[in-house]
């Protein structure tokens, strides 16, 4: 079997490149193609790595696509059901870091770099090795994956035998009610042909080089949108806090002069962008002296925080114009008590609401940005089970 060779940095490192290339699944029959890739294990993975296995089950995944990790689990447990029948899992990681859009990894706690592969790995206790395919993506074109996740079976002639599916679940980690790939595996392990040998493949579209293109179109229309800031008195504070959207709200109180307000500033933007995508909005209330309104205004302009366009209509069904607050008043003990009746004056000071009012989380002082992230898909994914 030939190594893939790896395709010309015009094709696979095209950036913003006008043409994209042309991705072609392998057909059923097709002899699979040879790959190399680095593993979150430290080692280095051909095909032939694993040769003594009569099956080898690719998963072209990723960390960030919801369907792909509503699938990990169950593709893990599959792995450790059938390692022993001569079956073999291996995850491939087919997205380019640099392809995906920042509101695209608004369903996930990690990105698709490396070292994010790593964390997913050691966390979820992945019982198969976990492949790096985003730098030169050449496994993911050759097998012409398209989507995450995206299952092919190997024969013991490492022959495509069934490519699509691992099963009908999509984002439900739970039991599905179809399970295409095991069925197929459980009929080749005795020795019975397969009927369904394609299947649909509703995830994530691979994010290829190619989609930097789109990533930095996105930024442009971000850097387009309008910035504001408004007064804010304690009826409105009120009214903020108990939050009557359907949204689950992060309320930052920052000031110009505090330097680790002004240093997780650009974390706080990063977050808001990537989760907005979900019923999900981040709310500033600078608490700065009255006389420093111009300071706040030309923070907010200069750091660039407008509504997302996936906020906008809720923002406005709420009559309101803008997340960025300026509280001019001097009863701070007031707006204590209104925002977080917890919160003891320091700052920066950071509470997740739920739609209702109650606060989930809480942080005085600079957050941690993954600390942060996972405190917001846990809440959000508690949200969608209500």
């Amino acid at each position: 079997m030939k190594l893939i060779a790896l395709f010309s940095s015009a094709a696979i490192s095209m950036g913003i490149a006008a043409d994209a290339p042309k991705i072609k699944t392998l057909e059923i029959g097709a002899q699979a193609p040879n790959f190399e890739l680095p593993a979150t294990d430290g080692k280095t993975y051909t095909l032939d790595s694993f040769k003594d296995a009569k099956f080898v089950v690719l998963a072209f995944t990723c960390n960030h696509c919801p369907d792909a990790i509503a699938a990990r689990g169950k593709i893990s447990q599959f792995a450790a059901d059938y390692k022993d029948k001569g079956v073999e899992v291996v995850a491939i990681s087919s997205a380019a870091p640099e392809g995906v859009m920042t509101w695209e990894n608004a369903f996930s706690k990690y990105d698709d770099d490396f070292a994010a592969m790593k964390v997913v790995h050691q966390e979820e206790q992945l019982q198969h090795p976990y492949l790096y395919d985003g730098e030169t993506q050449q496994a993911s074109i050759a097998y012409g994956a398209v989507a995450t996740p995206h299952m092919f079976i190997l024969g013991p002639e490492r022959k495509v035998l069934y490519h699509g599916h691992f099963d009908n679940g999509r984002r439900d980690p739970g039991p599905a009610e179809k399970n295409t790939l095991v069925d197929n595996i459980n009929l080749l392990l005795d020795g019975k042909p397969i009927s369904e040998t394609k299947s649909h493949v509703f995830g994530c579209s691979t994010k290829w080089k190619w989609k930097t293109k789109l990533v930095i179109e996105d930024e442009e229309r971000w850097q387009g949108f309008p910035v504001s800031v408004d007064s804010l008195d304690l009826e409105t504070a009120k009214s903020l806090a108990e939050n009557p959207s359907h949204k689950l709200r992060l309320i930052n109180l920052w000031s110009t002069s505090c330097g680790p307000c002004v240093a997780e500033f650009p974390m706080l933007i990063k977050s808001y962008r990537r989760h907005a995508l979900r019923p999900f909005e981040m709310i500033t209330i600078s608490i700065d002296p009255a006389k420093d309104a111009s300071k706040v205004q030309a923070f907010i302009k200069d750091q660039h925080l407008p509504l997302s366009r996936f906020t906008q209509k809720s923002v406005k069904a709420e009559g309101r114009s803008t997340n960025n607050y300026h509280f001019t008043g001097t009863e701070l003990e007031k707006l204590a008590a209104t925002i977080d009746p917890e919160w003891q004056g320091p700052i920066p000071h950071s509470i997740l609401v739920k739609p209702g009012g109650e606060i989930v989380w809480r942080h005085t002082g600079e957050v941690d940005e993954q600390e942060l992230r996972n405190a917001i898909v846990d809440a959000l994914a508690d949200l969608d089970k209500e």
